[in-house]
């Protein structure tokens, strides 16, 4: 059973996800919606679906340039599939855990594997920080929208300075952050020399640039004729939507995201809410399949996982961990 905070985070991200999907098929032709999903270029789809997957790739091959010189991490691809399929399926991001867990298992240190995990998001929170300057720089954007990123913005720095203010007033709780901060510090390494710094910055490059692919693909089976900076406007709102609370797999919000994106170029309620769900259909099932079968080779137990994260959280690593 989960904890109280847990659950009451769950909840919520049902909430908002629920209430999401109601304002968006609210008064929405459903026959003009599936009359236009089924107009697919399943063609293009195909090509999307891979150009999604080989980002995943390289987001493995990236992974292991994370980690410190020396480390022979294992299985990365494995447990970046498996991680995206428990996101899909788990709430709270459960499948972040599982990542760490399937690499954990093969003898890399937990804290080292999570410090990993931590600057990879910081690498894609300035990519998306980067293309969504991009966008409000390229694109003419009602005043309500720039408003909404500059909120986001706010809550984020604010974040941070209750972080802040916590361990300054709580000694112990800032000995005990420095004490995990520590022992994660290999983790860091990885951006510490050029020989490792330079291949991360190139395939975040080739991240990025199969996910803006795997988009723009993604218009085209849609049927829809829209410019390179649509599949930008489309990444940096989902980037902003699914740091929202929502229910596994970002349903609702990726939808919601993607339909006030394509609003800015003209799209049609019906032809962005159907591409909406189109695109987050090529990008869940695959992975949430393939993620499923590989849960079997890898023979990851989600209790064992649990275990692992549960462990981790109440017992902060030592000098040795």
């Amino acid at each position: 059973m989960p904890s109280a905070p847990r659950l009451i985070k769950i909840l919520l991200g049902i909430v908002i996800s629920v209430a999401l999907l109601v304002w968006l098929f609210w008064k929405v032709d459903t026959r003009a919606l599936v009359a236009r999903l089924a107009d697919t270029h399943w063609g293009w789809l195909i090509i999307s679906v891979a150009a999604a997957l080989f980002g995943l790739w390289a987001r493995a091959v990236r992974w292991r340039h994370l980690f410190p010189a020396g480390a022979h991490p294992t299985h990365l691809f494995n447990a970046v599939m498996i991680g995206y399929m428990g996101n899909n399926l788990l709430p709270l991001r459960a499948g972040e855990l599982l990542r760490v867990y399937v690499v954990t298992r093969r003898g890399q240190p937990f804290w080292t594997t999570v410090t990993t995990l931590v600057v990879e998001r910081v690498l894609d929170g300035l990519a998306i920080g980067l293309i969504l300057a991009l966008v409000f720089w390229s694109v003419p954007a009602p005043r309500e929208i720039a408003w909404a990123a500059e909120i986001f913005v706010g809550v984020v720095l604010t974040c941070r300075t209750v972080l802040h203010t916590l361990t300054y007033r709580w000694p112990a709780f800032e000995r005990r952050l420095l004490s995990v901060f520590d022992s994660m510090s290999d983790g860091l390494q990885g951006l510490r020399r050029p020989a490792q710094l330079v291949p991360t910055l190139f395939w975040s490059v080739v991240i990025w640039a199969a996910i803006i692919f795997a988009v723009w693909t993604s218009f085209k089976a849609a049927r829809l004729e829209l410019p390179w900076s649509a599949a930008l406007c489309v990444l940096a709102f989902l980037g902003l939507g699914i740091s929202l609370p929502s229910s596994p797999g970002f349903i609702g919000v990726f939808q919601a995201a993607t339909v006030l994106a394509l609003s800015l170029f003209g799209v049609s309620r019906v032809d962005a809410l159907s591409f909406s769900l189109l695109l987050h259909a090529s990008q869940f099932v695959p992975v949430t399949v393939w993620g499923l079968l590989l849960l079997v080779v890898e023979h990851v137990s989600l209790t064992d996982a649990r275990r692992v994260g549960a462990t981790a959280s109440v017992s902060p690593p030592g000098p040795t961990s």
